[in-house]
Protein backbone atom coordinates (compact mmCIF):
# COMPACT_ATOMS: atom_id res chain seq x y z
CA UNK A 1 0.00 0.00 0.00
CA UNK A 2 1.36 3.40 -0.94
CA UNK A 3 1.47 6.16 1.64
CA UNK A 4 -1.03 8.98 1.13
CA UNK A 5 -0.77 11.52 3.90
CA UNK A 6 -0.37 15.10 5.02
CA UNK A 7 1.05 16.77 8.09
CA UNK A 8 -1.49 18.90 9.95
CA UNK A 9 0.32 21.65 11.82
CA UNK A 10 -2.75 22.81 13.74
CA UNK A 11 -3.29 19.38 15.37
CA UNK A 12 0.35 18.16 15.32
CA UNK A 13 -0.59 14.94 13.59
CA UNK A 14 -0.29 13.12 10.29
CA UNK A 15 -3.53 12.26 8.53
CA UNK A 16 -3.29 9.38 6.11
CA UNK A 17 -5.44 7.03 4.04
CA UNK A 18 -5.77 3.27 4.32
CA UNK A 19 -7.81 0.85 2.25
CA UNK A 20 -9.05 -1.96 4.54
CA UNK A 21 -10.54 -3.93 1.62
CA UNK A 22 -7.74 -3.30 -0.86
CA UNK A 23 -7.12 -0.51 -3.38
CA UNK A 24 -10.56 -0.82 -4.99
CA UNK A 25 -12.36 -0.69 -1.62
CA UNK A 26 -13.34 2.12 0.68
CA UNK A 27 -10.81 4.79 1.62
CA UNK A 28 -10.52 5.43 5.35
CA UNK A 29 -8.77 8.52 6.69
CA UNK A 30 -6.90 7.99 9.95
CA UNK A 31 -4.51 10.06 12.02
CA UNK A 32 -1.51 9.59 14.26
CA UNK A 33 -0.14 12.32 16.51
CA UNK A 34 3.44 13.45 16.89
CA UNK A 35 3.33 12.23 20.49
CA UNK A 36 2.25 8.74 19.43
CA UNK A 37 5.01 8.56 16.82
CA UNK A 38 7.54 9.69 19.45
CA UNK A 39 6.30 7.23 22.08
CA UNK A 40 5.58 4.17 19.94
CA UNK A 41 8.45 4.40 17.46
CA UNK A 42 11.07 6.61 19.05
CA UNK A 43 10.68 9.10 16.20
CA UNK A 44 12.43 12.41 16.83
CA UNK A 45 11.35 14.27 13.70
CA UNK A 46 8.92 17.13 14.08
CA UNK A 47 6.63 19.06 11.76
CA UNK A 48 6.64 18.17 8.08
CA UNK A 49 9.43 15.63 8.65
CA UNK A 50 6.77 13.44 10.30
CA UNK A 51 5.62 12.47 6.79
CA UNK A 52 8.93 10.69 6.15
CA UNK A 53 8.75 9.06 9.58
CA UNK A 54 5.29 7.70 8.75
CA UNK A 55 6.38 6.47 5.32
CA UNK A 56 9.26 4.54 6.88
CA UNK A 57 6.90 2.84 9.36
CA UNK A 58 3.78 2.67 7.26
CA UNK A 59 3.36 -1.11 7.31
CA UNK A 60 2.91 -1.08 11.09
CA UNK A 61 0.89 2.16 11.09
CA UNK A 62 -1.48 0.97 8.35
CA UNK A 63 -2.01 -2.40 10.07
CA UNK A 64 -2.90 -0.64 13.33
CA UNK A 65 -5.25 1.78 11.55
CA UNK A 66 -7.05 -1.04 9.76
CA UNK A 67 -7.38 -3.02 13.00
CA UNK A 68 -8.76 0.06 14.79
CA UNK A 69 -11.20 0.71 11.90
CA UNK A 70 -12.47 -2.87 11.90
CA UNK A 71 -13.05 -2.73 15.65
CA UNK A 72 -15.52 0.13 15.21
CA UNK A 73 -16.02 1.34 11.60
CA UNK A 74 -18.30 4.21 12.67
CA UNK A 75 -15.68 5.91 14.87
CA UNK A 76 -12.80 8.16 13.77
CA UNK A 77 -9.50 6.30 13.48
CA UNK A 78 -7.02 8.03 15.77
CA UNK A 79 -4.02 5.89 16.61
CA UNK A 80 -2.61 5.98 20.14
CA UNK A 81 0.51 4.42 21.66
CA UNK A 82 -1.65 1.54 22.96
CA UNK A 83 -2.28 0.50 19.35
CA UNK A 84 1.40 -0.49 19.09
CA UNK A 85 2.05 -2.12 22.48
CA UNK A 86 2.11 -5.64 21.00
CA UNK A 87 4.17 -4.56 18.01
CA UNK A 88 7.85 -5.37 17.67
CA UNK A 89 8.49 -1.70 16.89
CA UNK A 90 7.01 -0.29 20.11
CA UNK A 91 9.48 1.87 22.03
CA UNK A 92 8.01 3.17 25.28
CA UNK A 93 8.92 6.68 26.34
CA UNK A 94 11.97 6.97 28.58
CA UNK A 95 10.82 10.28 30.04
CA UNK A 96 10.21 8.92 33.52
CA UNK A 97 6.47 8.67 32.99
CA UNK A 98 6.26 5.71 35.39
CA UNK A 99 7.19 7.85 38.37
CA UNK A 100 4.84 10.63 37.34
CA UNK A 101 1.89 8.34 36.77
CA UNK A 102 2.28 6.21 39.87
CA UNK A 103 3.68 3.23 37.97
CA UNK A 104 5.12 0.12 39.61
CA UNK A 105 8.23 0.61 41.70
CA UNK A 106 10.94 -1.97 42.45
Amino acid sequence: MDFEGIYCFDTACVRFAVYPDGPKGARVVAQISEDTLHDAFGVREIGDEMIDACKARFDAIAAAAIARYRTNPRQPVTLMSDDFVNSLVFRPSQSGAGAASGGLHA
